[in-house]
């Protein structure tokens, strides 16, 4: 199936017809499957390893019923690679990522299905070169680039989480001609009165909603946030943004660079909260 995104993806994010059904995790069933997870670049370094898994987990999704699904650069940028001495091939990964999203799109897909390049500002702490919104912004800047011109539909920008990198960088992505998501998360601390951003605990999230809300977007996802702190999470988001809102609920612990499968939530009660969100007008 070749059709790309285009005005059915809109109408359905607007309120036609059923919500958008959007895929899960590639990091985690890459590292399910027994892929290495690198210690800096994550999931990005299974381009070169492993491209046929990543192919196959995008095929995976798409006959699991995902309606769109998101290339496997979420660690894929300049500021993520360079550190892990990928630099060199940045674009080349960012290339190839694309261009596996898009063959398994063709091999599996039975209905429309959008490829969305993923996109984060996410830099370890002690990273100072890329730290600054100017290095960020330019290293996003050039994956929107490369993920463009290998014919995405949609940059989904993922983890929203300090004011100075999350405006720099949505506003370099915001120069290509396509349609742009945020992504958005949050997760609480014990004793903690007002929701936190997700790794940064002494930021606000309601803050930081407030912030990358004036920015024209598809959509505004709600997404790398534990289960119980979804509700909250959403009820800020709709305090300030009218716009159609999505969930990308996360389960379990991740212990940079692996995730340990504990606690996940069970299907059918995912399922079950899943129902609520709709009935909440949830349109991802």
């Amino acid at each position: 199936m070749t059709e790309t995104a285009g005005g059915w993806l809109e109408a359905r994010l607007q309120g036609e017809g059923s919500p958008v059904v959007i895929d899960g995790g590639m990091g985690t069933e890459l590292e399910r499957s027994g892929v290495a997870m690198d210690e800096i670049a994550w999931s990005a370094r299974a381009m070169l390893s492993h491209p046929d898994r990543v192919r196959g987990v995008h095929e995976n999704y798409i006959r699991a019923g995902a309606e769109v699904i998101l290339t496997n650069t979420f660690s894929a940028a300049r500021h993520m690679l360079e550190p892990a001495g990928l630099g060199d091939h940045t674009i080349m990964l960012n290339r190839r990522a694309a261009e596996l999203a898009l063959q398994a799109r063709d091999s599996a897909a039975l209905a429309p299905v959008a490829v969305g390049g993923s996109i984060c500002e996410w830099v370890s702490a002690d990273n100072r070169c890329w730290r600054r919104a100017e290095a960020l912004a330019d290293s996003v800047r050039e994956q929107v680039e490369v993920l463009a011109g290998a014919g995405v539909d949609l940059i989904a920008f993922e983890m929203c989480q300090t004011l100075e990198h999350s405006c720099a960088c949505i506003e370099a992505a915001l120069e290509f001609d396509l349609p742009l998501w945020l992504g958005v998360s949050a997760r609480s601390r014990p004793g903690q009165g007002r929701l936190p951003v997700f790794d940064y605990p002494a930021f606000d999230f309601e803050a930081l909603v407030e912030a990358v809300a004036v920015y024209p977007a598809m959509v505004m996802n709600v997404m790398h946030t534990p289960v119980n702190d979804i509700e909250s999470a959403v009820e800020i988001v709709k305090r300030a943004w009218a716009g159609p809102v999505g969930i990308y609920p996360e389960s379990g612990l991740f212990e940079a660079p692996h995730w340990r499968f504990i606690d996940v939530i069970e299907p059918e009660d995912l399922a079950d909260l899943a129902q609520g969100w709709v009935d909440d007008r949830v349109r991802l």
